[in-house]
């Protein structure tokens, strides 16, 4: 493949939300995630990666999601497991979360 084609392949869209969770609901939130991030890769084709990570030393939880392009992301918004994410996380984190978009290259 040359450097032409490279460049006019679109990227993979990237998700990365973080999530301020209440520590006393970290475990109820990480089994309500967990499900999300399964389901996601398994019953989504355009779902590529669906990573759930704990920063350190805190109640911090960042996704960090990977789709073939953003059509496949809006397909996942209308998926019966983020909507039981949606139905459940709010009472389990203690501020809204940021959701950031973007592309993955590769450097």
């Amino acid at each position: 493949m040359s450097t032409t084609e490279l460049n006019t392949t679109p990227a993979p869209f990237v998700v990365i939300a973080e999530f301020d969770v209440e520590p006393a609901r970290l475990a109820d939130f990480l089994a309500v995630a967990r499900d999300d991030a399964a389901h996601s890769v398994v019953d989504e084709p355009g779902c590529q990666q669906f990573e759930v990570t704990v920063l350190e030393g805190a109640s911090t939880v960042v996704f960090f999601e990977v789709y073939d392009d953003r059509a496949a992301f809006d397909a996942h918004l209308e998926t019966p497991h983020l909507a039981r994410f949606r139905d459940a996380f709010p009472a389990l984190i203690r501020s809204e979360p940021t959701v950031r978009f973007g592309a993955l290259r590769s450097v």
